[in-house]
């Protein structure tokens, strides 16, 4: 980001400054007081468990040049009426100055490896702004633009949502020219009540789209004609169907790190390799070629670029533990997400054993006891070697504690590593469970790297 003084900030955001003076320049923007770096400005944002205005006077000791605050915090400051706003203020003003193409990004699984596909294939044609890792909130999304450079082409934004109009808010800020929705699945069905308030969330994307944009929907999704209804741009799609603008052809894995594709866009050939196991992480990929393509790019030299990428950890990540092999996919998890690591799972060659360790999926509201009855049913019918679920909506079912089809519950974490430890070469295991159970914590590093 380059400086701006306070005086700058201060115009977008209306704010009023106190005990500051308006040359301070800050270079960066942080919200955690632990993560300050010197220069920053410091969001004091009021969360469910923390308010950041408790904070400022740490985050000024850590070398921030000022808060953005709501109130008096013992601290160079400027004070705003809400700062989310603000921030959402600060992401308009940048993106005013933005003059690439932007792409929007959301859907309940998949969303930050198709903008790492997406960034990579664009990349081709120039310098891509990216939204950093999985920041894609109302806090962290906005301040995305702040990074944009005038060398880049094209920019492609991430959006999450928990509830109605979030993903209304980030796009009327990041204005897309195209819209993907990756699918609809199970993630957040508590804030919004049903798989049909998850379509309708996400279509929220497609509804602000100019009418020369471009919405990108999987073909083979249940609600992709209400999301293409949403839409006043015209659609394309994605898939394994005939019908497809970029339709994928063939999947073959190439162990459990890698798969290669063949497919066709616009009748175009390609074939390359996507650098994680499974057909979710093709069609993610086919959505990127897609893209690109609109954007000028040939398939062929989008996929190749995506052979590339680097995904970010904890997305079936491949580790290696004694001899044993650990797929790591604890970055959150859904019915569907569950189903589609279970098949890596069970793709995996030659293992000696195949095994899972299954953390609750959250979020489902009143769903939950039927999607968990759901996923143990899957579970017993797949076979494995032995499965450790680990979560209190497992344990409500009053699963027997050692049934004939090896499956245990987990009291804890502890049980998590100890199950690991009973690991032994060949055996393959997946590691799969929503993000607040960060199951990764069962891993000792320095084995899992060994």
């Amino acid at each position: 980001m380059r400086p701006i003084s306070a005086r700058e900030l201060g115009d977008i955001v209306g704010g009023v400054p106190r005990s500051l003076a308006p040359e301070v320049v800050a270079t960066g923007f942080a919200w955690d007081s632990r993560q300050v770096r010197p220069g920053d400005v410091f969001l004091c944002i009021r969360g469910e468990r923390a308010d950041g205005h408790d904070f400022a006077a740490d985050a000024a000791a850590a070398g921030a040049s000022f808060a953005l605050a709501e109130r008096e915090v013992g601290a160079p400051c400027l004070l705003v009426p809400n700062v989310v706003g603000a921030v959402a203020r600060i992401g308009m003003a940048f993106r005013d100055r933005f003059r690439g193409r932007v792409v929007g990004v959301t859907g309940s699984n998949g969303k930050t490896s198709t903008k790492e596909f997406l960034a990579a294939a664009l990349g081709v044609a120039g310098p891509v702004l990216k939204t950093p890792g999985n920041r894609n909130t109302e806090i962290a999304s906005p301040l995305v633009w702040t990074e944009a450079e005038p060398s880049m082409g094209h920019a492609v934004v991430e959006m999450a949502m928990r509830g109605f109009g979030q993903i209304r808010h980030l796009a009327l800020i990041a204005r897309p020219h195209i819209g993907v929705v990756t699918n609809i699945g199970w993630s957040h069905l508590e804030m919004v009540g049903s798989r049909e308030g998850i379509a309708k969330a996400k279509g929220e994307l497609l509804e602000v789209l100019p009418a020369d944009g471009l919405a990108v929907v999987w073909r083979e999704d249940p609600f992709a004609s209400r999301l293409i209804g949403a839409s006043p741009a015209p659609t394309q799609t994605f898939g394994f169907s005939e019908g497809a603008e970029c339709r994928i052809l063939s999947v073959e894995p190439e162990g459990l790190e890698a798969c290669r594709i063949e497919g066709v866009c616009h009748g175009e050939r390609f074939a390359g390799r996507v650098p994680a196991a499974g057909r979710h992480m093709a069609l993610n990929a086919a959505a990127a070629v897609l893209v690109a393509s609109f954007e000028g790019v040939r398939p062929q030299r989008a996929i190749e670029a995506i052979a590339e990428v680097v995904l970010p950890p904890m997305r079936m990540e491949v580790r290696r533990w004694r001899g044993a092999t650990l797929l790591l996919d604890a970055y959150n998890s859904s019915p569907t997400s569950l189903a589609a690591a279970l098949e890596v799972l069970l793709s995996a060659p030659d293992a000696r054993r195949r095994l899972a360790v299954v953390g609750e999926m959250r979020e489902l509201g009143e769903f939950e006891a039927a999607a968990h009855r759901g996923a143990l049913e899957d579970l017993r019918r797949r076979r494995l070697d032995g499965v450790l679920l680990v979560g209190e909506a497992f344990r409500r079912l009053e699963i027997p504690p050692e049934p004939e089809d090896g499956l245990q519950v987990a009291e804890g974490l502890e049980d998590v590593r100890e199950f690991l430890h009973r690991l032994g070469p060949g055996d393959v295991c997946l590691i799969k469970g929503s993000r607040a159970l960060e199951l990764e914590k069962a891993l000792p590093q320095k084995e899992a790297d060994s």
